[in-house]
């Protein structure tokens, strides 16, 4: 009798064994049926399916690394950045010798600008397998986003150590050294990229606007050239040779290009903006060039979207021409558009003064300061200011800007006389005769301090 409840008991556990056997079995054929099916939808870009079968795979085993993997690659693939990154973080949990985990969570980190956890989740990448120059780049790239550009460099050696024809690592290191202020040792880094690459826009375009820092003017052009080639759809690459061209005095052959520039694109703004600027710098001994410049230009000041750099360079043609009180409009308007051209102030300024409207010529030389300081102009703009306030017979004014204009350059007798004179004509001689004894420490002999010296007894 025990010996058959014992055999009975023994045959209740075999048979458990085997349910549970069977029942693993099943789960992990059900496994892998789900991620074949969420494999199949990834690749026919059927994304919520692939979440929902990746889902299932992850409810039967969540201690694996691929069922997350995959769901944070379609999550990644659908643009939502967080859940992609949750994922692969789950990822890399379940399996800490797995590269791709890190690469992935350091790629969608990167994508969504958090720059400093795609560092970290690269630096982690690169623990397991550091031979890559493609993850030392990865790398290298975030660190620069992240704006440590020392680090950035010194990963970019290690790229080019492994991969010397990497020509994004050139031209990364050849940015980073441009933004370090070593533009000598940027130069070469960006000629190897755009050796390797030589379809690589973004790098001409750094070497043009370093050979153009560096009055290289032939080889400026160069690279604007091959721009243009290789960017057809874009007129403004054209428009740059033409203007490069006038830079480097070829105004014939500057006309010449922005000329044929026209012909292809008659109704663009931006050529005629090129050319009416061309036509304004070139040195003239006639008033042809004139003409040509204020025709060209009017026709893009003209639009109501006219921009504050066209109507200023228009309101300068005009102030040339003598055409002050359209000038004066025109500048006027100038001030009034966003982003404004410094230059502007400067030009209507001098437009208002020849109109007598003093006042509004104070202002805007006031307005240029706030906007364009230029310690090197200062002291000759604010005397201008003080001369503008005393025709506006603001004596107190004048004397607070000569004031100013003394501190910028103290130095300068002849600021120093315009000062004494306002404070005369303000009644206050006390201050004007030690002003003017300033001036004749520096220079005993000075007759035009002399003659103040007299008035102001």
């Amino acid at each position: 009798m025990r010996r058959a409840i014992a055999l009975v008991a023994l045959l209740a556990l075999a048979g458990g064994g085997v349910g549970a056997a069977y029942q693993a079995v099943a789960r992990q054929r059900h496994y892998r049926e789900l991620m074949t099916r969420g494999d199949a939808a990834l690749r026919d870009d059927q994304t919520y399916a692939a979440i929902e079968a990746y889902s299932g795979a992850i409810a039967l085993r969540d201690d694996s690394m691929l069922p997350y993997l995959r769901r944070g690659q379609t999550y990644h693939r659908q643009g939502n950045l967080e859940e992609a990154a949750r994922d692969f973080r789950s990822a890399a949990a379940r399996d800490t010798t797995a590269p791709r985990p890190l690469e992935e969570l350091g790629d969608v980190l990167y994508q969504d600008q958090k720059y400093k956890g795609s560092v970290e989740a690269y630096e982690g990448c690169l623990r397991l397998d550091d031979h890559a120059a493609r993850l030392h780049f990865k790398l290298a790239l975030a660190q620069y986003r992240n704006g440590d550009l020392t680090a950035a460099m010194a990963t970019l050696d290690k790229v080019l150590r492994i991969d010397d024809q990497m020509s994004d690592a050139h031209y990364l290191r050849g940015v980073c050294l441009r933004e370090t202020h070593h533009p000598a040792e940027a130069i070469p880094a960006l000629e190897r990229a755009v050796a390797l690459s030589p379809g690589m826009i973004p790098a001409r375009e750094e070497l043009a606007d370093l050979y153009a820092a560096a009055g290289r003017r032939d080889a400026e052009l160069e690279q604007l050239q091959a721009l243009a080639l290789l960017d057809t759809n874009h007129i403004e690459r054209q428009v740059a040779v033409g203007l490069a061209h006038a830079r480097a005095g070829r105004w014939d052959l500057a006309v010449l290009t922005l000329g044929r520039a026209l012909e292809q694109h008659p109704d663009a703004d931006v050529i005629y903006h090129a050319l009416g600027q061309v036509w304004l710098e070139r040195p003239r001994d006639d008033r042809t060039f004139l003409g040509k410049a204020r025709e060209a230009l009017e026709r893009v000041a003209s639009n109501t979207g006219a921009t504050s750099d066209v109507l200023t360079l228009y309101g300068k043609a005009l102030l040339q021409d003598g055409d002050v009180d359209r000038a004066e409009r025109t500048l006027e308007e100038a001030t009034t558009r966003a982003p404004v051209e410094p230059s502007a102030y400067l030009l209507y300024a001098t437009a208002a003064e020849r109109q007598n409207h003093f006042a509004a010529a104070r202002t805007a030389l006031i307005q240029y300061g706030s906007l364009a300081p230029d310690a090197s102009g200062f002291s000759a703009r604010a005397e201008r200011i003080a001369q503008l306030s005393l025709k506006m017979n603001e004596t107190g004014a004048a004397v607070d800007w000569l004031r100013k204009a003394t501190l910028a350059s103290p130095n300068d007798n002849r600021i120093l006389g315009a000062l004494a004179e306002a404070q005369i004509r303000a009644g206050d001689r006390a201050a004007a005769r030690a002003t003017i004894a300033r001036g004749l420490e520096r220079d005993p002999k000075n007759a035009a301090l002399l003659a103040l010296a007299r008035r102001a007894r």
